[in-house]
């Protein structure tokens, strides 16, 4: 019971990481689970609200983050975050059902709060992105069609 419970700590956790700007995968250890016999389910839930969860802190950490755009130290330059505004202006909240993509969706959620794109919004399309990965990819490791 111990073990799993802290099975399923460490998936919530790699999928919370793996969302934010931090480097991390969460497959590895979502398929491990499912492999290991634990109910489908429970770790898609776990998965995708660990990974839900990160986007969310994305999207707070881009509605403070262009305050402080002028300091040395801000990851992005002034061009590159011309050229993110421009792209998710382009496509709009749309985009955020690419919040699954490596490299591609941690941006897109940063964006999504400089650009205060309302959270209600934010959360639904973040959630329809990122659950639904977590299911194509649960079908693909059980075998599903």
């Amino acid at each position: 019971m111990l073990t799993d419970l802290a099975l399923y700590a460490a998936l919530f956790a790699a999928a919370l990481i793996a969302a934010t700007i931090l480097p991390m995968q969460s497959e590895a250890a979502l398929a491990a689970m499912l492999l290991g016999g634990h109910a489908p389910l429970a770790v898609v839930t776990v998965a995708s609200v660990g990974n839900i969860l990160g986007s969310v802190i994305n999207w707070g950490l881009g509605r403070g983050i262009t305050r402080y755009r002028d300091r040395r130290w801000f990851p992005a330059s002034p061009a590159a975050l011309a050229r993110a505004e421009g792209w998710y202006r382009r496509w709009g909240k749309w985009s955020l059902l690419l919040a699954w993509v490596p490299v591609v969706g941690d941006p897109l959620t940063v964006m999504a709060g400089v650009l205060r794109e309302p959270f209600w919004v934010f959360l639904a399309l973040v959630t329809l992105a990122k659950t639904g990965r977590y299911l194509v990819l649960t079908a693909a490791v059980l075998g599903v069609s």
